[in-house]
């Protein structure tokens, strides 16, 4: 619940990671090698991750600025051959820095699941036991993107590098990592919404 903003209710989780239980036990094959336990996990986890989905509170606008972030920070290192800095990005976007932290920040929090909802190779396998066994092709393009991703998270700037591993691999809230990097919550959060939506500009590729 520390990843979630104020608007998901913890009910709400339970109910959906209930659904995705009953799924489970309806639906499990021992015969296909995986305990019921790790089936149940991965289902539990897709039926939470569907109910955060249907709850994408971000309006129409904010998608589109969002695209046009991507584009002007897309623009900026191709110009200038290095990370586009905030007050560059905000400037081409006509914007004040306050306004432009907002608006990253809400470009950031709208999709919740993020990184967390790629599967590991493990989780791969195991959700084949749900419906089908991807085909080759798919198993290469989805090595290929995890890949592509790794090497864009490895390329952010120092900062937003950081904030990324203490977020999602230690684990921290963004008060805990600000306080591991000597910063304020707010700039932890700023911090981490640009490497959102740099990351976003360095992927589109992948996501078209």
């Amino acid at each position: 619940m520390t990843r979630l903003p104020p608007a998901v209710q913890v009910d709400d989780l339970i109910q959906a990671g209930m659904i995705g239980l009953l799924d489970a036990s309806r639906n499990y094959d021992p015969s296909q090698g995986a305990s019921f336990e790790t089936y149940a996990g991965i289902r539990i986890r897709g039926a939470m991750l569907d109910e955060i989905r249907k709850g994408d509170w971000a309006p129409r606008s904010l998608h589109r600025r969002i695209r046009e972030i991507a584009k002007v920070v897309s623009e900026i290192e191709h110009e200038k051959g290095r990370d586009a800095r905030d007050t560059e990005i905000a400037q081409r976007l006509g914007m004040d820095l306050d306004h432009y932290y907002e608006t990253v920040r809400d470009a950031s929090s709208y999709k919740v699941f993020s990184f967390e909802d790629l599967p590991s190779r493990e989780d791969s396998l195991s959700e084949g036991l749900t419906d089908r066994i991807p085909e080759p092709l798919e198993s290469l393009e989805q090595d290929l993107f995890q890949k592509a991703l790794a090497e864009a998270i490895a390329s952010l700037p120092e900062r937003e590098r950081l904030v990324m591993s203490l977020y999602y691999k230690d684990e921290l809230n963004l008060r805990e990592a600000g306080a591991v990097m000597g910063v304020s919550e707010s700039r932890v959060c700023q911090i981490h919404s640009q490497a959102v939506v740099r990351l976003k500009s360095r992927m589109a590729g992948w996501r078209a």
